[in-house]
């Protein structure tokens, strides 16, 4: 896990982000976060590269941190930090991730196509155009989020949970919603085509959403 050493810089509540030596090995964590770092694009630009060039990463703190245009496909995380972390165009198909906070992200044009994602939070994060079809997506927080125009099909979301999240324009057909909780959610355009919604948890009284199975119909019970 990564460690949960505060910046130094006074008054910061940040955790301090990790930084890479001159012979590429990882500090877990340096001494500033990413903002106060004394050459901040120098240490994203280093982090990237160690991204980049590693197919296992444990520990790594990334807080903040920019990713645009990167293939992280086949990739290992391993209690990872990557709060506030901006992803654009990244293409992260079959990675396995554990134990990782992607927490008040934003994912913009990004792909986790048939990937393992475990016990990880994306709570209040934010996903335009973001796809998870056919991943295994277990024991995962999303509580708080905003997904429009994203997918999340023939995806495995057991006991993950999406209280207070709103789904737009986003699908979640033939997945596997046993436990997965979805209380106070807001949905808009939201298709549950052939997902087992009766084992899914709603709020009692509104669990208000459009079936398109043509062989059900229209419902607004969320049966």
């Amino acid at each position: 896990m990564y460690l949960f050493n505060k910046c130094q810089y006074p008054g910061c509540k940040t955790f301090a982000i990790s930084s890479v030596k001159d012979d590429g090995t990882l500090i877990e964590s340096d001494k500033f976060c990413l903002r106060h770092n004394p050459n901040p694009e120098e240490l994203a630009h280093n982090l990237r590269e160690y991204i980049n060039t590693h197919e296992k990463i444990v520990g790594l703190n990334a807080d903040s941190l920019t990713l645009d245009d990167m293939n992280l496909s086949n990739k290992k995380f391993y209690g990872c930090n990557f709060q506030h972390a901006i992803f654009n165009n990244v293409h992260s198909n079959l990675i396995r991730a554990r134990m990782c906070m992607f927490d008040f992200s934003t994912f913009t044009d990004c792909t986790f196509i048939k990937s393992n994602i475990q016990f990880s939070s994306f709570s209040g994060s934010k996903m335009v155009h973001t796809i998870f079809t056919g991943s295994d997506l277990i024991h995962n927080n999303f509580n708080g989020i905003t997904a429009y125009q994203s997918s999340f099909d023939d995806s495995d979301l057991y006991n993950s949970r999406f209280i207070k999240s709103i789904l737009m324009n986003t699908s979640l057909a033939n997945c596997n919603l046993k436990k997965t909780a979805f209380y106070d959610s807001a949905r808009d355009g939201v298709s549950f085509k052939l997902s087992n919604t009766r084992e899914a948890l709603f709020t009692q009284g509104k669990e208000n959403f459009t079936f398109e199975d043509n062989n059900v119909g229209s419902s607004s019970r969320g049966e």
